[in-house]
């Protein structure tokens, strides 16, 4: 390995980047450090110092970062046999869609292998339109689902919509939240706009996309009900329902699947990130009868080559051995216990706190939305330097996003709100006081 790196310093690498990467790959801090090392929930820089990581990757690192059960198996399957592709008989492909069978809801059972989530939702929609002979999608606004042509098409956040020639497919309707509504005025917002689609035009439509709660959209969950309430007018139409759990999988929101809050099978389900824990694996799953629409030749070079589907059940093994799914339940509540508390002490800094399991969002406001993701940035660079990695999502950019790998500790969110805790306070020093105090200003001015 010593032959190959050449230990370079966090300004060379960066320099590296500016000339030889495309202009669109960026890093979230002003002074990054250069990560060269993971241990389950920590990582490590050049320097040697260490971070405890609150980001897990964008969701991936589950199970930790180089879990030592998991990199054993993957090393071993490395050692043994690393390709074929699908046009030859392997036995860890075929194990691993037999334990998925045994894990998704319902009748779900088929499974296609892919590598990337995009892979796995265009892989889907392309199911859809051949099932039911339809073009057309249904998507929720500020949705992410890909970067490719077709994942692009159902995303409604518009800075991941960067294909200048986009066909307009989608009917985009509301997503069941927005502020200043309650929750069920949101949900009967998005049911109606539903509603009006359905009948312009429910004959056209595949199928409707979502994401079981929107990670890249600010970590928004919706009523318990909607989901139902969706399905419902789904099947009147003969539309498919794809469920989106590439963010949500595999325990993060404290099940198996986010699906499974909302009482709700859907008719595919596409999956990636913790899947593979780091190492690229991702799938698309489907009933019998809907898999046998996928009836043309078809394979993928890399999906499920025997080193990705060794590592997927290795994973899967490790959430079960753990526990990890009632572990991200529990030390979910016990983070969005401390934000709230957070919130409260630094009202209205903090404007709100919402999520699942250890899938959880903190919304920072601002007197416009530029200062809001500006003070969001401030506190992931301050986060930094006091040894945290967090993330940052919302559709301004303005949401603190928490989810760590499942193998977190309490000590750790402890210390982590503490911190933050500390980072907050040196902000609301600095707020004007109408933002302090905005009733009491208000007070004033009358």
């Amino acid at each position: 390995m010593s032959e190959i790196l050449k230990s370079l310093d966090a300004s060379s690498v960066e320099e590296l980047r500016r000339q030889y990467f495309y202009p669109c790959t960026q890093h979230f801090y002003k002074r990054p450090p250069l990560i060269v090392r993971g241990v389950m929930q920590y990582l490590f820089d050049a320097g040697g110092r260490r971070y405890t990581d609150f980001f897990a990757g964008v969701s991936v690192v589950a199970c930790g970062h180089c879990n030592p059960v998991i990199a054993e198996a993957a090393a071993e399957q490395l050692k043994r046999l690393q390709h074929t592709s699908t046009i030859y008989l392997t036995e860890p492909n075929a194990l691993l869609a037999e334990r998925l069978a045994e894990l998704l809801p319902g009748d779900l059972r088929r499974t296609f292998f892919v590598n990337s989530g995009t892979e796995a939702n265009e892989g889907a929609l392309l199911l859809a339109r051949r099932h039911t002979g339809r073009k057309h999608f249904i998507a929720l606004e500020h949705s992410l689902h890909g970067r490719s042509h077709l994942t692009m098409e159902v995303t409604g956040l518009a800075m991941w919509r960067s294909d200048p020639f986009l066909e307009g497919n989608t009917a985009f309707i509301p997503r069941p939240f927005q502020p200043g509504l309650t929750p069920e005025e949101a949900e009967l917002r998005s049911l109606e706009a539903l509603d009006r689609v359905l009948a312009e035009r429910g004959h056209e439509i595949a199928a409707m996309i979502v994401e079981p709660i929107q990670g890249n959209g600010g970590m928004i969950i919706p009523p318990a009900g909607y989901f139902r309430e969706v399905r419902r007018r789904l099947d009147r139409y003969g539309i498919l329902l794809i469920a989106d759990e590439i963010q949500t999988g595999f325990g993060r929101t404290g099940r198996l699947f986010a699906m499974e809050h909302f009482g709700t099978v859907p008719d595919i389900m596409t999956m990636a990130k913790a899947l593979g824990n780091g190492v690229p694996v991702a799938a698309f799953s489907a009933t019998d009868a809907i898999a046998a629409s996928m009836n043309q030749p078809s394979a993928s070079t890399f999906g499920g080559n025997p080193v990705a589907a060794v590592t997927a059940l290795a994973v899967l093994d490790y959430i079960r051995d753990a526990g990890l799914v009632s572990r991200s339940k529990l030390l979910g509540e016990t983070l969005q216990a401390g934000l709230m508390r957070l919130k409260e002490r630094h009202e209205p800094l903090i404007s709100n706190v919402r999520g699942r399991g250890l899938m959880v969002g903190a919304e920072i406001s601002g007197s416009s939305p530029e200062e809001s993701a500006q003070r969001v940035d401030r506190v992931l660079e301050e986060m930094k330097d006091r040894g945290y990695i967090i993330g940052k999502n919302g559709v301004h950019r303005n949401v603190l996003a928490f989810q760590p790998p499942l193998v977190v500790t309490g000590e750790d969110i402890r210390l982590m709100l503490d911190a933050l805790d500390q980072v907050l306070a040196s902000i609301q020093d600095e707020m004007r006081p109408s933002e302090r105090h905005p009733v009491t200003a208000t007070k004033e001015r009358k």
